[in-house]
């Protein structure tokens, strides 16, 4: 490791620069750099403590949201299989659901309820994922939809996006939702965040549907797609008012934007 005489013929800059020792010499790194006459190189050390704290505080997160499914596998699961939607209260666009299964020795920091993620962390955090997990998506259009209403669309989905997993999981952890299928199924409340696959079956499947709604935005540009991803937004109902609606819209959701006689898919 760096002595106190090396270190102080370093520049601030060079500092920076330098790599971080193996964790049993980093306490005794740090204590170096927080003795350092340069106040430049005494944050150097905080701002590293700080990321070490966070970093800490992560992996604790990680392990409480695995602690269910490792109990699970304790238990002789070993296909664990999370499955969650996106889009059951849009106005358009598709319910899509993702059914996903990881190796149990998955740990990638920032998995989360994808509701809480950025879409530029979302759409890092979905491309490590395709690289390790074992996933599958169901989608229902928009005409199931208004056919069979959202929630047996959005259970139909859920069964199908499992039903394309080969091998089949033994196992499926769902987010507060009853299914009938031949699998062993749990709900889990809140699952998508508190529940490892479940979160990532949500990261996986918000990224699958924002790609569709962004190529809809495309053909559809004055609805707004890429901003409201079919969501309700003022900017949405007021396109929907002007313009009448997509074939892509559900129309028993629309029913208070538009008049009875109007054909929405003329």
């Amino acid at each position: 490791m760096i002595t106190a005489e090396e270190l102080s013929a370093l520049t601030v800059g060079q500092i920076r620069k330098l790599a971080l020792p193996e964790d049993s010499d980093m306490e005794a790194f740090l204590e170096l750099l927080e003795q350092d006459s340069r106040r430049g190189v005494r944050d150097q050390a905080a701002a590293v403590r700080r990321k070490l704290v966070a970093e800490a505080r992560e992996q604790d997160r990680l392990a409480d949201m695995k602690a269910f499914e490792n109990e699970l596998r304790n238990q002789g699961f070993e296909r664990i299989c999370g499955i969650d939607e996106v889009g059951r209260g849009p106005l358009a666009g598709p319910v899509v659901t993702c059914a996903a299964v990881l190796p149990a020795q998955s740990n990638i920091p920032g998995i989360d309820d994808s509701k809480k993620l950025s879409h530029k962390k979302r759409a890092m955090l979905a491309e490590l994922l395709k690289n390790e997990t074992d996933y599958a998506f169901g989608v229902m259009s928009p005409e199931h939809i208004d056919e069979m209403n959202i929630l047996n669309a959005t259970k139909h989905a859920m069964v199908s996006a499992a039903g394309r997993l080969d091998p089949r999981p033994d196992l499926l952890l769902v987010d507060a939702v009853s299914l009938k299928t031949e699998i062993p199924v749990r709900a889990v409340i809140h699952g998508d965040a508190l529940c490892y696959s479940i979160a990532a079956a949500s990261i996986l499947a918000k990224e699958y549907r924002d790609d569709y709604m962004r190529k809809m935005a495309v053909k559809y540009p004055q609805y707004g797609f890429d901003r409201n991803m079919g969501y309700g937004t003022e900017e949405h109902i007021e396109a929907i008012r002007t313009y009448g609606l997509t074939p892509i819209h559900r129309k028993t959701f629309c029913t208070k934007f538009v008049t009875p006689e109007w054909d929405p898919c003329e």
